[in-house]
């Protein structure tokens, strides 16, 4: 009879030991160093401490740790630092900028919610519903709280226009508004296309592809791609759009990380549409991640030339997770090379984050941006493109070509004027005294017949930078003139016509431009010359693929 009992107690006694057992195994002894820390610092920490707050400023500090571009997304950010590369948000579709305290709109939205109620380009926007959007309250912020929102919910819009001497008001559905990734399409000259590309959406390669269609069908034999500032987005997008440009076989990209799944190898599965035509990539310090995916998968199929400035060095991919209270982290789960093996990565593990975010400010110091010759190649990473030319690893993509960066009537007058914002007040002055007469105007060169003479532009705008305390000294004014007229021209240009506007008119004397051009017309970019099959072959596919993007981009329309 005391066998029995003994054996139980026996029996919880070994239940409570091998429970203990599998309970230390089976936490980490990590989770559990963390689980003790945080335990103790809730309950015997002298103050009192908010430990979810705590924790939200840990999760960035323990990420940073890995690699620069490894990142925590608080709940609040994530739908606003998703929204830019999913290629649509809810709101009510205007462009703004803010001057002197004052919402101005620069662009509407073609078939946006804001276009269908009758607000404009240049209407001001005073109040969304109870929410004072002047003075203080004129953050790029508080606009975005006020105007995006769920589709469907409505927003009263309190306007100030130039036509009317007392406010409009407007109620505004907010809906789903397009995110453009490529930002100005247009021909350089009779046979040039140029295309900028601004970011690497979900969309991108769609917008891109009806670009290239569409100015195939104006005339363009050769192409300039400039994807200066474009600092990356979605890896598959920069695939689709150098399928474009290559034939079938070649490599693209390929990627190496710690499990198979993120180990992969991009190969162009047929000719491209537009494989036989001329290519200039342009780039800049600010080039990075999928727009180096692109320049380097040109580069080194000797597909084209890449010219500017060297790029930005951003070799590694990320995963982006959505957490389960919908915050979302950033992991680096792969490098990525370009196919003649360069990673392009710059260094970060020495000097730390600091260091690494300096590294602009550090080619700028040493002269790269201003001089070819302050540039210095890492002889001890050199590559061969697919014809034995020789390329450059060690952080960004190295130009075939390099164009300095233009000092060129850059003075102590021009800077002072234009960091204080007075170039981009003037233009709006300007644009919104010609609201009446411009309203109508449709291209650059009809804008151009309706501005004023370049020595009245400038005269007007030395005498308005006077009365806002900047004096006039004309030796500094006269050198700076023709980058103080451009500036101004293009700024009135957006105002009136739109941000791609603003592109083409700087692009006006823009030196890396007017290199492509120099380039394309002396014959300099590789021409592929594909076999007499495949180019029937690709011609088909060409003009199929530009029916639909023609018939596509009429829809849109």
């Amino acid at each position: 009879m005391l066998l029995l009992p003994l054996l139980f107690a026996v029996g919880i006694a070994g239940g409570m030991l091998i429970g203990k057992y599998f309970f230390t195994t089976r936490l980490d002894p990590r989770e559990e160093k963390l689980h003790a820390i945080l335990g103790m610092i809730e309950e015997q920490y002298v103050d009192e401490v908010d430990m979810d707050s705590l924790m939200e400023q840990f999760y960035p500090k323990l990420l940073g740790l890995l690699d620069p571009h490894s990142a925590y997304i608080p709940t609040s950010e994530l739908q606003s630092v998703t929204e830019d590369l999913e290629g649509s948000f809810s709101g009510v579709g205007v462009s703004f900028q803010i001057i002197n305290d004052t919402v101005n709109v620069i662009e509407v939205v073609a078939g946006g919610p804001a276009e269908k109620v009758g607000i404009l380009a240049g209407d001001r926007i005073l109040r969304a519903d109870t929410v004072d959007l002047t003075g203080k309250n004129a953050t790029n912020e508080m606009v975005f709280k006020t105007l995006r929102g769920v589709k469907g919910t409505k927003v009263n819009l309190v306007i100030s226009r130039y036509s009317s001497k007392t406010p409009l008001n407007y109620d505004v559905v907010r809906g789903d508004v397009p995110v453009n990734s490529v930002d100005c399409t247009y021909l350089l000259n009779d046979s040039t296309g140029y295309v900028r590309v601004s970011k690497f959406a979900r969309t991108t390669a769609d917008e891109f592809h009806a670009a290239l269609a569409d100015l195939m069908l104006r005339g363009a034999k050769s192409y300039v791609v400039d994807l200066r500032g474009n600092s990356g987005g979605y890896m598959d997008q920069a695939i689709l759009m150098a399928e474009e440009f290559l034939p079938k076989g070649r490599m693209i990209v390929y990627t190496k990380g710690k499990i198979p799944e993120y180990q992969s190898m991009a190969v162009t599965r047929d000719n491209g549409p537009f494989a036989d035509a001329s290519l200039i990539v342009l780039t800049d310090e600010y080039s990075a991640s999928a727009s180096e995916i692109f320049a380097g998968a040109i580069q080194d199929n000797d597909r084209g030339l890449v010219v500017g400035r060297r790029s930005f060095g951003k070799g590694l991919v990320q995963n982006q997770t959505i957490l389960p209270d919908s915050s979302g982290i950033r992991l680096t789960i792969a490098r990525y090379f370009t196919p003649s093996g360069r990673s392009i990565q710059k260094e970060y593990k020495e000097g730390g984050l600091d260091a690494y975010e300096a590294d602009i400010v550090k080619r700028f110091t040493h002269g790269e941006f201003y001089s070819r010759d302050s540039i210095k190649l890492d002889e001890s990473k050199i590559f061969l493109t697919s014809t034995g030319r020789k390329v450059y690893g060690g952080g960004g993509i190295m130009p075939d070509y390099i164009v300095p960066e233009d000092t060129t009537g850059l003075t102590s007058y021009y800077l002072q004027v234009s960091n204080s914002g007075l170039v981009r007040q003037y233009a709006y002055k300007v644009a919104q005294s010609y609201r009446e007469v411009l309203k109508n105007t449709k291209s650059i060169a009809q804008l151009k017949k309706v501005l004023p003479r370049d020595n009245t532009l400038l005269e007007g705008f030395v005498e308005y930078a006077v009365a806002n305390g900047v004096p006039a000294r004309w030796y500094y004014i006269r050198k700076s003139r023709n980058l103080i007229l451009s500036q101004l021209k293009a700024v009135i240009a957006r105002d009136v016509l739109g941000y791609s506007a603003f592109i083409e008119m700087l692009n006006e004397n823009d030196p890396a431009v007017a290199e492509a051009l120099r380039l394309l017309e002396a014959g300099e970019a590789p021409v592929l010359i594909l076999p007499p099959a495949d180019a029937a072959e690709a011609d088909a596919t060409a003009k199929s693929k530009t029916s639909k993007a023609a018939a596509k981009s009429k829809s849109k329309s």
